[in-house]
């Protein structure tokens, strides 16, 4: 066959591909439907994995890359995901951390709802409004999220996944300002102690907002011209203002840590992580003890912090991440024996660990 007579023949290829995929959506959108109406989670992992392994599968024996088939397949999946109606809620305006974590996490093809507190997005979930929701749970910088951890508690809902995002503030103004000019600079209270350097350099007045691209939205709106913000490249090319300077956190590794919530306990997948939080009476060597029955399992602890009761003073819940599944017979072990020990245990959720 001629050169042309092969470009006829992929663009034919290309043409029943493309109307496999049409056909495969118009199946998605049914399967949505039934979901809705069963009130199903719209991802299934355990039925995406089992999907993944049958086409790599039949990758091999066609003598294909399965990783490469992989790639498009999981995208396909995410397309299927936002025609059965993923969304997922965040905190902040469009254009935060939150929202590119969100992104990152489930890919391009989702809807996202934007809210005004982590309480609020805890109630989208609860209420069934949005799929799932994504909230910072800590900073490698400040620290842990306070108010996540809180919320968590209280709530029946699950950590069904995580992500990690490389957080890049840059100084954004409106046109026409120059630095000279800047007098007051607008962000989130983490996003300010994340520059401090930059900004003490500057010496200009911080005044702390709800949210990063909250505050580039605002100085627009209200034509602040004496002001900038801190937010992310992407917040300020949506609301359409120039970057003046960028990467202004004062330390590189500044990597936020996100929680994905849902309604439903994530299947094993062989590379997960649990989280808990528990409680042990108030005496020598008890937290000794709890932790001990996690070790003579050879179960890896890759956190744990304290929190106040908040009923009694100076009486603390741990809150505490390890690696494995709920489902994986040591942590199982493990649990069970934690609960025979521990004055209150829950568990927050079992989710693949961040790529």
């Amino acid at each position: 066959m001629s050169l042309e007579e092969l470009r006829r023949e992929i663009d034919k290829t290309d043409s029943e591909i493309l109307n496999l995929i049409a056909h495969r959506t118009t199946i998605s959108e049914q399967i949505g439907k039934e979901k809705r109406e069963l009130n199903l989670p719209v991802r299934d992992p355990e039925r995406e994995k089992i999907v993944l392994e049958r086409i790599k599968q039949i990758a091999r024996e066609n003598r294909l890359n399965e990783y490469d088939i992989e790639a498009i397949f999981r995208q396909l999946i995410l397309t299927s995901s936002s025609v059965q109606g993923t969304v997922v809620a965040f905190q902040g305006e469009i254009g935060a951390y939150s929202e590119e974590a969100a992104y990152k996490y489930f890919g391009n093809a989702i809807a996202v709802k934007p809210c005004e507190s982590f309480d609020d997005v805890f109630t989208a979930v609860e209420k069934r409004d949005v799929n799932y929701g994504i909230v910072p749970v800590e900073n490698s910088l400040e620290g842990s999220i306070s108010r996540t951890y809180d919320l968590l508690l209280d709530s029946d809902i699950k950590v069904t996944g995580e992500t990690e995002l490389r957080i890049l503030h840059c100084l954004i103004a409106n046109s026409g300002v120059n630095i000279s000019q800047i007098k007051k600079v607008y962000s989130h209270p983490q996003a300010l102690g994340q520059c401090q350097s930059y900004l003490k350099h500057l010496g200009v007045e911080l005044i702390p907002t709800y949210d990063t691209a909250g505050s580039v939205k605002m100085i627009k709106d209200k034509h602040i011209t004496d002001g900038a913000a801190i937010a992310s490249v992407r917040a300020a090319e949506i609301y359409q203002m120039p970057v003046i300077a960028r990467e202004i956190e004062d330390n590189p590794h500044n990597i936020t840590r996100f929680f994905i919530l849902g309604k439903h306990i994530t299947p094993p997948t062989g590379n997960d992580k649990t989280s808990i939080v528990f409680s042990v009476k108030h005496q020598s060597g008890t937290l000794f003890e709890l932790l001990k029955r996690l070790a003579l399992r050879n179960i890896n602890l890759t956190k744990i912090e304290s929190r106040p009761t908040r009923q009694k003073p100076w009486e603390y819940n741990f809150y505490l991440d390890f690696e494995g599944h709920i489902e994986d017979k040591a942590a199982a072990e493990a649990l069970s024996s934690i609960k025979e020990f521990a004055l209150f245990v829950k568990v927050l959720g079992s989710y693949p660990k961040a790529k």
